[in-house]
Formats: C-alpha cells, sequence, structure tokens
C-alpha cells in the first residue's frame, strides 16, 4: 500500500503551501498574501509580493510576519469565537489564518492564538498590542488610526494613539449581558456566507456591529465521552423548525457611547445575510424565513432608516452569492437566477436590474467591483469548468487569465491587475499568476504545496439523458478482461461539486482506484452551474433525485466499461455524501452491497434551519418533505428502507463526537433505529474530532480502514 494517506494527511489535503487570501494595495503593485513555508508545515505567515522589484528583475516575495518565530500557537489559548470561525471556514492550518487592513493596505491586523498583533508595513514594524482578553477578527480602520476586535461577546477599540509603530490602548465599545456583539451568528458563518460582525464607516469615526441574542435558540451540548471529566460544551443549535438567533444591526459612535438600531422589517426578513458601508452607504441584504424573497437595503447611520433599493423573489429560494450586492460606479450588481435567460436558465449578473452576461453563463462568485469594471468567476456551457471573466459598460464580458481547460479563478483585482489562479487535469496544485488587462503575465506566486506521490487519471464523462458529470478512475494496472468492483465516491448534495478538470480534486479517488476498485464520482441533479432549474430538482426532496442520479450514472457507466461489476458496488461519502450513502444501502440494497456513511444527516430536522428549510421547507408546513428526505424519524424508526438482501449489505458509520455542525446524534439515533430493526452494522466513533477530521493520525488511518472494509465487503 502506497504512503499516499499518510501524506493526504501531513499536507491536509495538499492545501499547506498554496498561497491564499490575496489583497493588493490600491495601486496593484503589492500583494497581500498567506503561505505556509512549505507542503507540510502547518504554520501560516503574511507575505508580500512586490511587483516594482519583479519587474526589476527581482524575485519579490518576501515573508513580513512568520508566526514561528513568535511562538508556536497553542490551540487551547484559541478564543471559543476563532475556533468557531476555523470549522466554519474549514480551516485545516494554524498561525495566521486570516488578516484584514486598512485602505492602503499599510496597516494589517490579525491575531495568533488570541493575542492582538499589527504590522505596519511601511515602518515594517510588528506590534503585538494589549487586548481586553483574547481577541478575535481585528479589522483596522480605513485610516488605519484605529482596530476594531471581539473578546467575549463584546466589541473592544483599540486605539494607535502613539502611531502604528507603538502598542495601543484598548477600550470598549459595547458589552450587554447575555448578547453577544460583532460576530457571525452558526448559520450566517456556516450556510451563508458572511463570517464577520463588524464593518468601519469610510471615515472611520463609525462603526456598524451585529447584536446576535441567541437565548431562544435551543441550547444543545457537545460531550466527550473519552473524558468525562471535561465539562460538556454548549452550543447554540438552530435546527431546522426551531428559533435562529435574534440578529440585529447597530451603528455605534467611537465617542459618547452613541448606538443607532439600523431599522428593517426583521419579523419578514429575519435573516441579514450581508453587510457592506463603502461610499456607497451602509447597505445590507435581508432574507425571509422561507428565503423566497430577499431585499437590499440602505440604511441611513445617523437615524437607523432604511430604504429599499432592490428586491429580489423566487418560488424556491434566492440564492445568496458571493461578493454581492456590491456597486459598479453609482450602479447596484446582483447576481440573479433567470428562468428564460437562455435553454436551461442563467445565474446571470445584474446591473441595475438589467442582465450583463450571456444566456448560459453561470456565475458563481462577484470577485470585485468598482466604477470601472466587475470582475467574476463563472461557468460556460461545461459546468465542470470554472474561468475568470470582467464586465465593464462600454466593453461587456472579456476573459481573465487562460482559456485552456480547467478551473481558473480570480482570487483578487485591483488597478487592472488580477490574481488569477488556475488549476487543470494535470495539475495537482495550482499556478498562481498575476496578470495584467491585457493578460500580459506580471509575476507568479511560488506555490510550496507537496507534489503527490500518484497522478490521477480521471475520465471525465457525461452519462445518461440527464448527461450527468461524471469521473471514472480504474487501477493502472486494470486489463481489458477485468472485473472490478465498483465504488461510488460522491458528495452529492446541492451547492457543491466534485467532478472538476482540477486534478487535486482528484487525488483521494484515484488512490482508492489504485487500491483495486473502479471509483466512481458524479455530480447530480442540484451540483452548481448547470442553471436555475438543475439545481431546484432537489426543492422538497433531498433523497430520491440524488440517489436516481448515482444510480442511472452507475448503470451508464457499465454500459460503457464493462470492466465494472455491477454485482459488487459500495458506496462511501462524508456530510451530505455520507447521508446519502447511508440512504443507498437502506433503500436500494438491490444495488449496494456496502456503504460508507461518514457524519451522515440521517434526520433533517436535526440539522440547521438556513440550509435545511432552504429545500425542504419549516418542518411545521412541510412533514412530507421530511419524511421522504431523512432515514429516521422523530420516534427513532427507520423511513422508507427496503428489507436486506441475503447475503445483507455491510454499513460502516463513522462520526466526530465533537462534530458541532452535523452532530453525532445524527449517527447514533440511525445506529439505534438500524439495531432496534435487527440490522447488523458497524460504527466508528471519533473521539475530539470535528466536522473537518484534521488530525493527522485520524485523517490516514480513517482511509486505511475504509479500505480494508470495502475489501472485504466487495470480496
Amino acid at each position: 500500500m502506497s504512503n499516499f494517506p499518510r501524506q493526504h494527511a501531513r499536507t491536509r489535503r495538499f492545501t499547506l503551501g498554496v498561497p491564499r487570501a490575496f489583497r493588493f494595495d490600491p495601486t496593484g503593485r503589492r500583494l497581500l498574501f498567506l503561505r505556509s513555508p512549505d507542503g507540510e508545515d502547518p504554520v501560516t505567515g503574511l507575505w508580500e509580493l512586490d511587483l516594482d522589484a519583479v519587474a526589476d528583475g527581482a524575485d519579490g516575495e518576501r515573508c513580513l510576519v512568520d508566526p514561528a518565530a513568535l511562538g508556536a500557537e497553542d490551540p487551547s489559548d484559541l478564543p471559543p469565537e476563532e475556533r468557531a470561525r476555523r470549522e466554519r471556514a474549514r480551516e485545516m492550518a494554524g498561525g495566521i489564518t486570516s488578516y484584514a487592513t486598512d485602505r492602503d493596505a499599510t496597516l494589517v491586523a490579525f491575531t495568533l492564538g488570541g493575542r492582538l498583533h499589527t504590522y505596519e508595513r511601511a515602518y515594517e514594524t510588528l506590534v503585538e498590542h494589549p487586548s481586553a482578553g483574547p481577541a478575535f477578527d481585528p479589522r483596522p480602520a480605513p485610516d488605519g488610526r484605529r482596530v476594531v476586535y471581539v473578546s467575549g461577546d463584546a466589541v473592544h477599540v483599540l486605539d494607535l494613539v502613539g502611531g502604528p509603530t507603538q502598542p495601543g490602548v484598548t477600550r470598549p465599545l459595547v458589552v450587554e449581558d447575555g448578547v453577544a456583539w460583532g460576530r457571525a451568528e452558526f448559520v450566517a458563518a456556516e450556510e451563508m456566507g458572511r463570517g464577520r460582525g463588524t464593518w468601519w464607516a469610510p471615515d472611520g469615526e463609525r462603526v456598524a456591529v451585529t447584536r446576535v441574542d441567541e437565548s431562544a435558540v435551543p441550547s444543545w451540548w457537545i460531550a466527550d465521552p473519552a473524558n468525562p471529566e471535561r465539562t460538556p460544551q454548549r452550543i447554540a443549535y438552530p435546527a431546522a423548525g426551531t428559533d435562529n438567533a435574534d440578529v440585529r444591526l447597530a451603528v455605534l459612535g467611537l465617542e459618547g457611547g452613541r448606538r443607532i438600531d439600523v431599522v428593517w422589517d426583521r419579523e419578514a426578513f429575519p435573516y441579514l445575510a450581508r453587510v457592506n458601508w463603502d461610499e456607497a452607504g451602509l447597505v445590507l441584504q435581508v432574507q425571509s424565513r422561507d428565503q423566497r424573497h430577499a431585499q437590499v437595503l440602505r440604511a441611513d447611520p445617523d437615524t437607523g432608516a432604511t430604504e429599499l433599493l432592490h428586491e429580489q423573489r423566487d418560488d424556491a429560494w434566492v440564492e445568496l452569492v458571493d461578493g454581492t450586492p456590491a456597486w459598479q460606479g453609482p450602479s447596484l450588481v446582483t447576481v440573479e437566477d433567470l428562468a428564460e435567460h437562455g435553454p436551461d436558465g442563467s445565474r446571470a449578473l445584474m446591473v441595475d436590474g438589467r442582465p450583463v452576461t450571456p444566456p448560459g453563463l453561470q456565475v458563481r462568485a462577484v470577485v470585485s467591483a468598482d466604477a470601472d469594471e466587475v470582475v467574476f468567476t463563472a461557468s460556460e456551457e461545461d459546468p465542470t469548468q470554472v474561468h475568470a471573466f470582467a464586465w465593464r459598460p462600454a466593453g461587456g464580458v472579456r476573459r481573465l487569465g487562460p482559456a485552456e481547460p480547467g478551473v481558473h479563478v480570480c482570487a483578487a483585482a485591483s488597478a487592472g491587475r488580477y490574481v488569477v489562479a488556475s488549476a487543470t487535469l494535470t495539475t495537482t496544485a495550482p499556478r498562481v499568476q498575476v496578470v495584467d488587462a491585457d493578460g500580459t503575465v506580471v509575476a507568479e506566486v511560488a506555490v510550496r504545496a507537496a507534489t503527490p506521490v500518484l497522478r490521477p487519471r480521471p475520465r471525465l464523462l457525461e452519462l445518461g439523458p440527464r448527461r450527468l458529470r461524471a469521473a471514472l478512475f480504474v487501477p493502472q494496472d486494470a486489463g481489458p478482461d477485468a472485473r472490478l468492483p465498483v465504488l461510488l465516491d460522491p458528495y452529492g448534495g446541492p451547492h457543491a461539486q466534485r467532478v472538476l478538470h482540477n486534478g487535486a480534486a482528484h487525488l483521494t479517488s484515484q488512490w482508492l482506484a489504485d487500491q483495486g476498485f473502479a471509483v466512481l464520482v458524479v455530480d447530480g441533479r442540484g451540483s452548481p452551474a448547470r442553471g436555475p432549474a438543475w439545481e431546484r430538482a432537489i426543492h422538497g426532496d433531498l433523497a430520491t433525485p440524488v440517489l436516481e442520479d448515482q444510480i442511472d450514472a452507475l448503470h451508464a457507466a457499465a454500459d460503457a466499461d464493462p470492466r465494472l461489476d455491477r454485482t459488487r458496488v459500495a458506496i462511501r461519502g462524508w456530510s451530505f455524501g455520507g447521508f446519502l450513502a447511508a440512504l443507498a444501502v437502506l433503500r436500494r440494497p438491490d444495488v449496494f452491497r456496502a456503504a460508507i456513511a461518514g457524519a451522515p444527516v440521517t434526520d433533517w430536522r436535526l440539522y440547521d434551519t438556513h440550509y435545511t428549510e432552504r429545500y425542504l421547507g419549516h418542518p411545521g408546513d412541510q412533514p412530507g418533505a421530511y419524511t421522504v428526505s431523512s432515514l429516521v424519524d422523530p420516534d427513532g424508526r427507520l423511513l422508507g428502507a427496503e428489507a436486506w438482501p441475503d447475503p445483507v449489505p455491510d454499513l460502516l458509520l463513522i462520526h466526530g463526537l465533537a462534530d458541532d455542525n452535523v452532530v453525532a446524534a445524527h449517527a447514533l439515533q440511525l445506529s439505534s433505529a438500524l439495531l432496534a430493526d435487527g440490522r447488523a452494522h458497524r460504527f466508528l466513533p471519533l473521539s475530539g474530532v470535528t466536522h473537518m477530521t484534521p488530525q493527522e493520525v485520524v485523517a490516514e488511518q480513517l482511509l486505511r480502514l475504509q479500505v480494508e472494509f470495502l475489501r472485504a465487503a466487495l470480496r
């Protein structure tokens, strides 16, 4: 057996050493980013690329802050808010994992182990500042004279009274017993893409801050059975059908304690999805509980009154798109689903309510917008490819970066320069380049990721009448007469994609194939970049369409390649993929002989409001949607399970007991229901493991144990 599992775990799935979190200065001449020193070092530092130096023939890169030189970060010192942020962001590295800057990208603020630091680029000065306690999410004012940060449930301001080279003076801005200020609530961070709770006014004299009251949210307790002396961790978890946090927005003056509450119809629009404060004003996007109605509002920071700028409605849900709403000069930029824009509909870039992208172009995210242009990523006819584009009022849409098949995303833009990260099927790490508006490569940002011990060899397919996008992997030594057991390796859920023109996305599937399996990865209905109707095909039923697509793709792939043995089929997955794996072996045991269900959702009433109700509605209004989509009912009985044939299928449940996203109750309740129904299965509890499984030993051994299980089940 190769040492890929160990390498995969040690490199954090080959993410270490890959530059990220790019930020240009306003001139486009200097670029900040994060990167660890190499592909096995998890300590991320702050780096700078000087593009003037590159033009003069120099390397141009330098490390501004090396966390290793400041002392190792003790995970136990991380504030709970920072641990939660990293879990929500699926952050697997340590060191400087996020940062924020002033307007000119001169002052950089970050935390290490809860300690508040700033780095001033002009003076090349690193300062550790006093704070009210472990600090979280520091953000410099646009003028660089202050930093706002969160400690505990309170918001504080650091005044740099002695300038950016001296320790500042910290003072509380707002404190309220029983209420959290300045952070994102669970569903905002996990589901909406809003991970912050403070926004500076352009003049740096006021701050807009979220007020989060979770007193009505159900309290759940995450225990550590391996260490019974430890107090269980309390989390406020808004399960489907229960109360959400009461989230408000206030404008706080830095002097005198003046507070202006922003007023909108919170009963009709309880979700605060987006906030931005720039020269266009204080703008927020709010969304109804059923997510079928969203509004863009501008708030008056002096009175708190709001005016309606734009609204969206949809019979299923209004999609929240990263980077929007935004402004192209005086024009409002949104991304909206248009059912009649092209044969399959389009997710279109809209400027003042008018689509500016051609029919069929599926916009994924807006990267930046200014008076000159809007930069965004999108897919054309092939959903397995992603490209970067820019739209200008006079010039229309143009491509940025390479045109070759692949995943080419723009990660930052400023002053006519763009950071484009490119991956193809033949690469296992991205190539990161800075390009000019005409496509000229100005510089490359070094990628220090580890080189995998294997090369992925996916065969991309379109299967069946629905043209399901799939990737098929077979062992390198598989001859034309081989009979291969089949392993389906999907995620399978909405808003996620596994089949891409990106070699790095296929490393684990290739390794599994090299252990003697034909591995099939399929993106079914609900996956992005195939139009609004395709994504909404799972509305009201998260089980039937996704399982049908996996089975239809299996049969179509076996028809195309007779080496696939349909009598020996297994499926594995994590999170939604774990749900799909358990669903497959329970409802179609005639097809699947084995399943590995990792961190599966088993009762959708136990998953969070924003995700679950988007697809299934409120459980009080749509109980049938929950019945057809869940594996167990509230009374602990199996739902929709077929009788198991002889031989009995093998099912392995795996769940991290510290998981605060898909809590371990899901797997435990399924296990109890299986036992009550007389169905043998295996259960692997992972002590101290969250939804991410970042621990090296756990991640390595999980891959090996799964292969052993599959070989025995499909022998």
